[in-house]
């Protein structure tokens, strides 16, 4: 993950209301929710392969997506050793962000990897 590291970036200003604002960098922010949002796309596809060949079906597959979903949240605090607003302006951008895309790709190669193994 991108951090901006000079003084502009580390340092706080004040608003009107006198509550401190961290300054973000734009580019390195943006390049930090690209990342989360092409992993959450990868392990979705892949999720979505391995329910479909282990042959998951119903209820349980969705489970197994949340659980990916959940574990890859976990591993993106982790990456930023748990200082999200370093990197990220909340916690919702680790955990919601690309959530229901993902969950489409998954779908997707769910049913075709289900099909493929146990149906041809």
């Amino acid at each position: 993950m991108v951090v901006h590291e000079d003084e502009r970036a580390s340092s706080r200003r004040l608003d009107e209301d006198g509550d401190d604002m961290p300054i973000f960098n734009s580019e390195n922010f943006q390049i930090n929710m690209k990342s989360i949002y092409y992993s959450r796309t990868f392990l979705s596809i892949i999720g979505g392969v391995v329910a479909g060949i282990w042959g998951f079906t119903g209820l349980m597959g969705f489970i197994f997506y949340f659980l990916i979903m959940a574990t890859a949240s976990l591993e993106f605090a982790a990456k930023a050793k748990f200082s999200i607003h370093k990197y990220f302006d909340s916690w919702n951008r680790i955990v919601l962000d690309g959530f229901l895309g993902g969950l489409m790709a998954f779908v997707l190669f769910w049913t075709f990897a289900y099909d493929i193994v146990h149906i041809f």
